[in-house]
């Protein structure tokens, strides 16, 4: 059985704006050359974000997509709007990886080369109770008249 990718948020810290919320990480073999391909559409709030890739092709893709380059230190570096199937994107010497979005996200989001980003993997915070939500009911107070 396949394990559910990893999945990670991408923040543009310079604009305060969300790119998208459920980004897969395709850091594997595999995964890097997969990518998008076999899919028919992407989520509006979803994305592919391959590690290490400094280009890509769109061989054997159905749609068009938002491609953004970035660096070392999460700086955007190079964007491509709409990017249309059975092209190849020429290589960004600087780019370290790339995140394959949901067409008109670089538009909605003002992301221009330079931002910074944040991407981070989101975990729902646990309960001290392991895990089990808690209910504490209000503690009710009598109040009783001094004599």
């Amino acid at each position: 059985m396949l394990a559910k990718p990893r999945e990670v948020f991408v923040y543009n810290k310079s604009k305060e704006t969300f790119l998208a919320f459920r980004v897969a990480v395709a850091d594997s073999i595999l995964g890097r050359l997969v990518g998008l391909l076999g899919r028919r559409s992407l989520k509006p709030d979803g994305g592919v974000w391959i590690v290490p890739a400094n280009s890509v092709h769109t061989v054997g893709m159905l749609f068009s997509f938002d491609l953004v380059m970035i660096d070392k230190d999460f700086r955007v570096v190079g964007l491509k709007e709409m990017v249309k199937p059975f092209r190849v994107v020429l290589p960004k010497l600087r780019a370290e990886s790339v995140l394959e979005l949901p067409a008109h996200t670089i538009f909605r989001s003002r992301t221009e080369v330079g931002d910074e980003l944040i991407i981070e993997r989101y975990e729902a915070k646990k309960t001290p109770m392991g895990g089990s939500t808690q209910i504490v009911e209000p503690v009710s107070q009598e109040i009783v008249p001094l004599r």
